[in-house]
């Protein structure tokens, strides 16, 4: 938004802002946020930055935990949901005392993914589209006790609620997909959701009800220049989707898998890389009308999926999403329109401006930063090392899987079922996220720790609720 101080403290004062908002993402892909009176708003902010603890978001240990965030000014936007006029700006994080950018800030590590893109000469520009698939519940209650554990779900839209007196407008089970109005009982939620997206300058190019009967919502963007405008771009859509639920006395959440049976929520990454303006990945001859380094591209995503899964999904929930069954893939391969396979080539993206994959697997849980790093590094790699997908046994496969038998189904790489399995795949399988000095041992193995000792531990080592119906009374 403002390339100068002074455009921003011109804007400042021209529109009464009271408060200044500096918001920047943990290591784990929260924003965390502190404001400052518009009044100290100046030169030496921007040169000082403000401190915060950066071993309270995961991004340093204790012993040297102080750091500072400066905003990033061409990030501005007017935060619509403070009552006193505010102006936000997502930071960079800086060291305290040197001033000189953190090197495992999230955003510092997707700028790093495409300065590395550019020295490497394949490509001088990488775009994204994302897709936000998420629920939106009309309330959530949850407790994990040492005597007592569960949650409860409500909606609506559902059709446990047809037994109740309403509407009698419900959705069954997966039948949400373009529902409308008034089995769509949220469409006036999402146009208020994407018209406050559009004041922020985030581009929009739809909304629909998904699949999910109980609330499932989509929200799909156009294509963006650059890793950090992207993630910069989630992270509004994730605050924005869920402050204006929130307002209207709904909660919202892109947890991958938060209703046993019905669909989960994915976050389907389209992406193509550009050079001098021409799109790498497209050729009319091709199979899908892709290049060859598209196909090389594919490759690389491919052979380091499993590790790329330990950022792109990157919760124990994950895996309850990537299971048999759903549109959700299970297995290494890449197809021409099929939406069962981990790397999808749109039919209708058959253009030399628009050819493009579509990476399926990851879901919003994660953080952005890293996972369009994790995917923009794995791509890379495969171009660089020619790694061809149908040679290395990745497809194509144009036919429905869920219909092959058990031996056919072992002719195909499995995708990590379990965060564990993602999570030993980047313990072996981390240099290419390291080319260009990308990624670090450090925060792979701080990745890896945190992961396994407070998440995939943590929830395999309690009993279940559905292990008391089950084992009980043995």
């Amino acid at each position: 938004m403002f390339v100068t101080l002074e455009e921003a403290m011109a804007f400042i004062r021209e529109h009464a802002i009271q408060m200044v908002d500096l918001k920047f993402c943990d290591l784990w892909g929260r924003w965390r946020h502190l404001t400052v009176p518009s009044s100290q708003f100046n030169q030496a902010l921007m040169d000082e930055g403000v401190g915060f603890d950066g071993s309270s978001v995961g991004l340093k240990s204790i012993k040297a935990g102080d750091m500072v965030t400066v905003p990033d000014l061409s990030t501005a936007f007017v935060d619509p949901f403070w009552e006193m006029p505010t102006l936000s700006f997502i930071g960079y994080t800086l060291e305290a005392g040197s001033k000189r950018v953190f090197f495992r800030d999230p955003r510092n590590i997707a700028q790093r993914a495409d300065e590395y893109m550019r020295e490497t000469g394949v490509a001088d520009e990488c775009r994204w589209g994302p897709e936000f698939e998420f629920y939106v519940f009309d309330s959530i209650a949850f407790e994990n006790k040492i005597n007592r554990s569960g949650y409860l779900l409500e909606s609506p839209e559902a059709d446990w609620s047809s037994g109740e007196s309403g509407h009698g407008h419900y959705i069954p089970l997966h039948g949400g997909y373009h529902a409308i109005p008034p089995k769509d009982a949220l469409f006036n939620l999402r146009s208020r959701m994407t018209a406050t997206l559009e004041r922020m300058a985030v581009p929009i190019k739809y909304h629909h009800h998904e699949v999910g009967g109980p609330g499932q919502c989509e929200i799909e963007t156009p294509m963006i220049q650059g890793s950090v405008e992207t993630g910069d771009l989630v992270m509004k859509v994730k605050y924005v989707t869920k402050m204006v639920a929130h307002a209207a006395g709904q909660t919202a959440t892109f947890m991958p898998k938060p209703l046993y049976g019905e669909a989960g929520n994915g976050m389907h990454f389209h992406q193509h890389l550009f050079k001098d303006g021409q799109n790498l990945f497209y050729d009319e001859a091709g199979y899908g009308k892709m290049s060859q380094d598209a196909l090389y591209y594919v490759g690389g995503l491919l052979y380091h999926g499993a590790a790329v899964l330990a950022f792109t999904n990157p919760t124990t929930n994950s895996y309850r999403r990537l299971v048999p069954g759903y549109e959700a893939p299970v297995n290494a391969f890449f197809s021409l329109g099929n939406r069962s396979a981990a790397v999808r080539i749109p039919k209708y993206a058959d253009q030399p401006d628009t050819a493009r994959i579509e990476f399926r697997p990851p879901d919003a849980a994660g953080n952005p930063y890293l996972m369009l790093a994790a995917q923009l590094m794995a791509g890379l790699d495969g171009i660089l090392n020619r790694i061809e997908p149908t040679a290395a046994g990745f497809g194509p496969i144009d036919s429905n899987i869920f219909a092959w038998t058990p031996e056919q189904l072992r002719q195909i790489k499995a995708l990590p079922s379990s965060l564990k399995e993602a999570l030993d795949a980047l313990q072996a399988d981390n240099g290419f996220l390291q080319a260009g000095g990308v990624f670090d041992d450090e925060i792979i193995s701080d990745w890896i720790e945190h992961k396994l000792r407070q998440e995939y531990y943590a929830v395999r080592d309690r009993p279940h609720p559905y292990e008391m119906q089950l084992y009980f009374d043995v």
